[in-house]
């Protein structure tokens, strides 16, 4: 059983680096919530309070306290693989 790990994208539908997001998380059969932040206020205004610039930076990857701005395949791989392993 894979242990529960929490994962958010924010992001926004019409981006395509936010579909290419959604689509290597869900090919690694990987639960995430996704956080439309043109769509959602509340969505948006949480993004803005990860940076100090306070700008809408996406897609933007959470994985438990860790921050991952338009990540590499390499790095959120390697974020993922040390959270889903401990």
């Amino acid at each position: 059983m894979k242990p529960k790990v929490n994962i958010k994208l924010y992001g926004a539908e019409r981006c395509h680096k936010t579909q290419y997001y959604k689509t290597f998380l869900e090919t690694r059969d990987l639960d995430y919530v996704f956080l439309d932040v043109e769509v959602n206020d509340d969505y948006a205004e949480k993004l803005r309070q990860l940076y100090d610039n306070g700008k809408l930076n996406f897609p933007t990857i959470t994985i438990g306290g860790k921050r991952l701005r338009n990540p590499s395949d390499k790095d959120l791989g390697k974020w993922l693989s040390k959270l889903t392993t401990s």
